[in-house]
């Protein structure tokens, strides 16, 4: 089906079915439930989800399939942004043509960048690019903010304003980005019982996009182009030995992974239109890289997996308070109920780095290659009880 192998569609299914089930599988407990912190069914966080997974998607191309370890992803992220803005000032809120601006843009900027960073590897080519990333952040924060030639509005961001030109903006649209009139906060609320699902435009906008740009990232894996990309992993130098330029492949899987970041930043000012340089921040490169690793660097479905668990738990955890913790521990005695608020305390809220980043060494530590590593040990596992369940079971002749 669409060019894909039996193992690959499955998958690309499987995908799907998730994110059209979303708001009904991030939503597993009631709204009046002590529980009900955990859910993660509301349009902001789902449409991060998927943007991020994009992001996440986008540099496993490079960083996974190619080998080359960028710590300056987050300047084609902020590019995006600002590209996608500076559209809906200057024609309208349709996201189609932002979005369209966003990855032409990330894919000129990644093809300048590329070009000077690739001209090394190793850590050298990741000093390069987080170089590059700072000067995109300290240009976007300060010299671009000239009032002479405004492109960024500095450490404001870049906002639409009642009085900019909007050519195609006319009446009866939104005042807000929309998929021709249809708005991208438009929002069905589904109640049943004590359960409330949102039907978010904006998310299944994202997750469509989403959907398209993993079906693309299965054909580079599985392409002569990917096969390539994957020998330059393996051993580069043995490539330039037998007199095989890489540098074109290399430069390639760069602009690809760029378009993909600069896509998810349109896709951030599409959601919330304002552009800021904390996206272009060092440690937004850093974020996807911990996406990547954590889900499973050189797999498919690793970054997206990656991108929902660091963003899932940065919002539960950075929610939970010292309210929330002595409601749930009430039904114990003030001393120990006290005692356990004191010691979880640290671990959330204001915390709530602390404790991701333990998390994130427990899988590194026991699951090198992330969390699609631990589903195939589950997986493992669960085949092997049912064998022995069914050798077990097995009756033996009589002798």
């Amino acid at each position: 089906m669409l060019g894909l192998k039996s193992k690959d569609t499955t998958l690309l299914v499987v995908v799907a079915i998730l994110t059209l089930l979303a708001p009904f599988i991030l939503n597993p407990f009631p709204e009046n439930s002590a529980l009900a912190q955990f859910n993660a069914g509301y349009p902001d966080l789902m449409q991060r989800f998927v943007i991020y997974g994009i992001f996440a998607i986008g540099f496993n191309i490079l960083f996974g399939l190619t080998g080359y370890l960028s710590f300056g992803h987050a300047a084609f992220l902020g590019v995006g942004s600002y590209a996608a803005v500076w559209m809906f000032k200057l024609l309208s809120y349709n996201v189609v043509p932002a979005i369209m601006l966003s990855v032409i843009v990330a894919g000129i900027f990644s093809v300048l960048i590329g070009y000077i960073s690739l001209r090394r590897s190793g850590i050298y080519f990741s000093i390069l690019t987080l170089a590059f990333a700072q000067m995109s952040f300290a240009l976007a924060y300060s010299v671009l903010s000239n009032p002479k030639f405004n492109l960024t509005n500095g450490e404001t961001g870049l906002q639409v304003y009642a009085d900019d030109p909007q050519i195609f903006h006319r009446a009866g649209l939104p005042d807000l980005p929309h998929f021709f009139g249809l708005s991208m906060r438009s929002t069905y609320t589904l109640d049943v019982g004590g359960w409330s699902f949102d039907f978010n435009a904006g998310y299944y906008f994202c997750a469509a996009i989403m959907l398209v740009v993993f079906y693309l990232a299965i054909r580079i894996f599985n392409s002569p182009f990917g096969l390539m990309l994957r020998a330059v992993k393996s051993n580069q130098q043995r490539l330039n030995y037998t007199g095989l330029n890489t540098r074109p492949y290399t430069l390639a899987a760069f602009v690809i992974s760029g378009m993909y970041a600069g896509l998810a930043g349109g896709l951030l000012a599409a959601m919330d239109p304002l552009a800021g340089a904390e996206r272009m921040q060092w440690t937004a490169s850093g974020e996807v890289v911990l996406m990547t690793i954590l889900g499973g660097a050189g797999t498919l479905i690793g970054p997206v997996l990656g991108a929902g668990f660091i963003k899932y738990f940065e919002n539960i955890f950075s929610k939970i308070n010292d309210g929330v913790l002595h409601a749930w521990f009430a039904f114990l005695p003030d001393g120990l109920e006290n005692a356990l608020v004191a010691i979880i305390h640290p671990f959330v809220g204001k915390g709530w780095q602390l404790t991701l980043g333990l998390m994130f060494m427990a899988i590194v530590i026991f699951l090198p290659g992330g969390l699609v590593e631990g589903g195939k040990r589950l997986g493992a596992l669960f085949r092997r009880r049912s064998s022995d369940e069914t050798a077990s079971g097995e009756t033996k002749p009589a002798e």
